[in-house]
């Protein structure tokens, strides 16, 4: 049967898709109705304070996976276009992924939902199901589909889809001899938002203030499209109403997804993950978007926080909140060695496993990390470095540059970055960016050069890297930093 030992169980890793850290129940939101990843929560740890490496989907993606930041794997921007069929691309081919690992020591492993990492429609390594988005997001009816290479358009509401994909899988997997390995990838809370969502879902938000999303004047960096915030709707309260409907509508699925797990007597010995790829702003700094809602694209820790959740009863600490800077590019070495395979090849890079944080105590033989309480992250040139007091964001070539500190500032409002005073602050931080970004990308595919806009990456970056990244629909500007 599917694994009954806690020790080396199965593995569920969950992922939404814009989730802010901002929207659970469980994060402080009063307003969004989580209640079931409240009670895993509840149940295991809770990381306050969890990065992705960079505030768009696709790079996001390609570290959780990879354990290495863009500048090393080359994915710098969301990938453009479908990427399937015989002209699909691979943006990750030939590099080692933490599922490769699973698939080596005898897990069977399932795909339900968004991949977005190119040659979306073909399984990858090790995989025996894989049930695909065609591309990075549509809409939640009749969605573009794939069933392991295979055109299959989804005949309904694609949230109860995948739920019901991965709850089928998983009663198939608890009669194998071998343990699992399932990636549940949902598309939501991805836009569009307006009329998508069941309306019994979306009627629980109809007398909502939203008083967690403030509705700020404008950032003055955000693109219009036909007067529309590139990453908005022009109806602010449906969209409001969607985004927080679909994550309900998403708790619900997992509900099921968890039931399932019971129901089969595989909870004790199942590692439950749940996170986003990059974290997201209705409203938030004037801005409806990630990282690119904003040209120059942002580093606010709205778009760079996200929600992540670890659970297993009996071996996962219980109702713990870390407060620790924790990144996706920890992720591959800490889900290694919580199911007990090495997690020294994903800690050659960036990343070190922070197990230890998870199971209260220090795995036998495997000290707790011991680096400075930083993260990183990158959006091709801008870079962040952010500590527990400050962060720091450097724009090449010409800026503009910011600085704030964080602990009298946690709304990031005073950029520093051009107050002498604050001169040696900022010139240290940025000695410290460089040399870590030295240290852990590689020259072929360093983004401190690359154009990238937030419009979209096209191709991998072989040859001319100036060619694979899309051209944005707005015009290029690089306006003062103004009030945020």
């Amino acid at each position: 049967m599917a694994s009954r030992d806690p020790l080396h169980p199965n593995v569920l890793v969950i992922l939404s898709d814009d989730q802010a850290h901002w929207a659970l129940g469980c994060a402080g939101n009063e307003e969004i109705i989580t209640p079931r990843l409240d009670a895993l929560a509840a149940g295991g740890t809770r990381l306050e304070n969890f990065f992705c490496t960079s505030p768009v989907c696709s790079p996001a993606r390609a570290s959780l996976f990879t354990g290495q930041i863009p500048s090393r794997h080359g994915v710098h921007d969301w990938l453009s276009g479908g990427h399937v069929g015989e002209g699909g691309t691979d943006f990750l081919a030939g590099q080692r992924l933490f599922t490769d690992d699973f698939a080596a020591a005898g897990y069977r492993l399932a795909l339900s939902g968004k991949w977005h990492l190119g040659a979306n429609d073909r399984p990858r390594q090790g995989f025996t199901h894989w049930y695909s988005h065609e591309s990075g997001g549509s809409p939640y009816h009749d969605a573009p589909m794939y069933r392991d290479g295979v055109r299959a358009p989804a005949d309904g509401y694609l949230t109860d889809l995948l739920a019901d994909d991965a709850l089928g899988w998983i009663r198939t997997e608890a009669g194998s001899d071998s343990p699992f390995y399932l990636s549940l990838h949902f598309t939501a809370p991805h836009k569009p938002w307006k009329g998508q969502h069941p309306p019994n879902i979306e009627s629980l938000y109809a007398d909502c203030a939203f008083d967690s999303c403030p509705q700020e004047a404008p950032h003055p960096w955000q693109p219009l499209v036909d007067g529309v915030p590139v990453g908005g709707e022009p109806d602010v309260r449906a969209a409001l109403v969607g985004y927080f409907a679909s994550v309900t509508a998403m708790d619900t699925g997992i509900g099921r997804v968890l039931d399932t797990l019971a129901e089969e007597g595989l909870t004790d010995s199942t590692l439950v993950v749940f996170s986003s790829d990059n974290g997201f702003n209705c409203g938030h700094h004037g801005i409806w978007g990630k990282g690119n809602g904003t040209f120059p694209q942002n580093m606010y820790d709205s778009s760079v926080k996200v929600p992540a959740i670890i659970s297993q009863p009996g071996r996962i600490t219980a109702g713990q909140v870390r407060q620790e800077l924790l990144s996706a590019y920890d992720f591959a070495a800490t889900l290694m060695e919580c199911a007990g395979l090495d997690p020294e090849p994903y800690e050659q890079g960036p990343g070190s496993s922070f197990a230890g944080l998870l199971l209260g105590d220090e795995p036998e033989g495997r000290p707790a990390p011991s680096r400075p309480v930083v993260v990183y992250d990158e959006y091709g040139p801008v870079r962040m470095i952010r500590t527990t007091d400050w962060k720091y964001v450097h724009r090449y070539p010409y800026g503009p540059h910011e600085l704030y500190h964080l602990a009298v500032d946690p709304g990031e409002r005073v950029n520093l970055a051009g107050d002498p005073a604050h001169s040696g602050r900022t010139g240290a931080l940025r000695q410290r960016l460089d040399t870590w970004f030295l240290e852990h990308g590689e020259p072929g595919r360093d983004g401190s050069r690359l154009p990238v806009t937030g419009a979209g990456q096209s191709a991998p970056l072989d040859g001319d890297p100036t060619g694979a990244f899309d051209a944005p629909d707005w015009p290029l500007r690089y306006p003062p930093l103004g009030p945020s």
